[in-house]
Parts: structure tokens; sequence; C-alpha cells
């Protein structure tokens, strides 16, 4: 809500990021906290997708840029 109220007020958006694509090493929280788009197991390796990771995605594509001149991507 934040990020379209900005934009409506004509804020130059260009990029929008997430803290971390996979549950990661936290220097004061090991691996305890997760956050990541994908769960890790770090057992077997395996990556799960959280719900966030559907949202990230949905969101990137309604809101895409066109492009119109390659060269200033």
């Amino acid at each position: 809500d934040a990020l379209k109220r900005a934009m409506r007020k004509g804020a130059d958006i260009r990029g929008y990021f997430t803290w971390s694509l996979l549950d990661n090493f936290e220097w004061i929280y090991g691996y305890t906290i997760r956050f990541g788009l994908y769960h890790v197991d770090f057992h077997t390796q395996e990556r799960t997708p959280r719900l966030s990771a559907s949202w990230y995605k949905n969101f990137i594509f309604q809101h895409r840029a066109q492009c119109k001149d390659h060269d200033d991507v």
C-alpha cells in the first residue's frame, strides 16, 4: 500500500527487492530465523516456495515496466 501511494504521488520507482530469496544464516540468530521466499531444508538442501514467492512473482508480473528502449535497461 505504501508503495502504491508513493507511485500515485509521482515517486520514480525503478525496482522492488525482497530481503532474501532463500532462508539463510543470520549473524546474530544463525539459522533459527527464516524469512526467504523459499524455505530451505538445510539437511537435504530441498527448496520449497512459500506463499510469499507466489505473491512476489505475481507482484512483479502485474507491475512490470514496458521498456521502449532496451539500451536504458
